[in-house]
């Protein structure tokens, strides 16, 4: 059977085209305080892939804490240098959802855009990866056919929505919605910083299936201080400047170079100071959470 150069060459210009399209298009990664225990997360992802069947759809969690808007901001901190440029994150955590919050696209300096209610939830992407632009969304053009009179589910009816035309390249983001000023909500915590021979920062999250205690404070502050393996740290943590847990532990290499139940000082994943109890839940026992309300202060004990 003969193929005429033709069709081969028609053939190959397909498959061309199809590369072409297919690399301008970027993951889409979502992440509600919805759980999954109804159809609302759901509702998002089909509208997702209404925009476009072939849309690559990631979930970053469902299982927020409801209406934490800081927890939001962390997650979004701790997950988003990860993927690639040009991903798009949709973050719905939004308590004051159909009142005059702004819905916003932010575009970092490092290439990401996160589409989201300008709450707060987004005060840490810009810290770490750079405010390049921010516009409001245009709900007059960039939202689900039908959903005008629906005021309580932007998740759905915006959020997903947008964010899906961004990632699949249905809209640019100039197409998005008025340019605002190059900055979104924050939220006001306790930044890390190094007083004396002291850091001082905050408990931004739980490592929650363990009870580990993650800091903000990262590897070359906690350097400042010269620490060993085997070294002895003084740890004060405070909500809203009363005191909760006043305590000495040894700087650890792994969870194990401490007896079970031991409190310990170590570098998490992130490569920032936390806390554990070997085989234990420092957090539950020591009655800590996280949040912005939540402070933490390191001092090296000289022996």
């Amino acid at each position: 059977m003969k193929i005429s150069g033709g069709i081969i060459t028609l053939a190959l210009a397909g498959s061309l085209w199809a590369t072409a399209a297919r690399s301008e298009e970027h993951a889409l990664v979502l992440q509600t305080d919805f759980g999954v225990k109804d159809g609302a997360v759901a509702a998002m992802r089909g509208v997702a892939v209404g925009v476009s069947p072939r849309i690559l759809l990631h979930d970053l969690s469902h299982e927020n804490t409801p209406f934490d808007i800081w927890e939001a901001a962390y997650r979004l901190k701790q997950t988003a240098p990860y993927w690639p440029v040009g991903t798009v994150f949709v973050s719905v955590v939004d308590p004051g959802v159909g009142t005059e919050r702004k819905s916003v696209v932010l575009k970092t300096k490092s290439g990401h855009f996160f589409v989201s209610p300008d709450n707060g939830s987004l005060t840490l992407v810009a810290e770490e990866l750079g405010v390049a632009a921010v516009r409001e969304i245009d709900e007059g053009k960039n939202r689900r056919t039908g959903s005008e009179r629906s005021h309580t589910f932007h998740g759905r009816d915006v959020y997903a929505y947008v964010g899906a035309r961004l990632a699949v390249g249905g809209i640019s983001f100039d197409e998005v919605g008025p340019l605002r000023p190059p900055a979104v909500v924050m939220l006001a915590y306790e930044r890390a910083r190094i007083e004396g021979r002291v850091l001082i920062g905050t408990i931004p999250y739980l490592d929650f299936q363990y009870g580990n205690v993650w800091t903000n404070l990262d590897e070359p502050a906690f350097a400042k201080l010269q620490p060993k393996f085997g070294d002895v740290f003084r740890v004060t943590i405070a909500r809203e400047g009363q005191t909760v847990f006043n305590g000495e532990m040894p700087y650890a290499r792994a969870f194990g170079d401490v007896p079970t139940g031991t409190p310990m000082l170590y570098l998490n994943s992130l490569m920032s100071v936390a806390l554990a109890l070997n085989r234990g839940d420092f957090a539950k026992t020591y009655h800590v959470a996280s949040g912005a309300e939540w402070s933490v202060r390191v001092e090296k004990v000289a022996r």
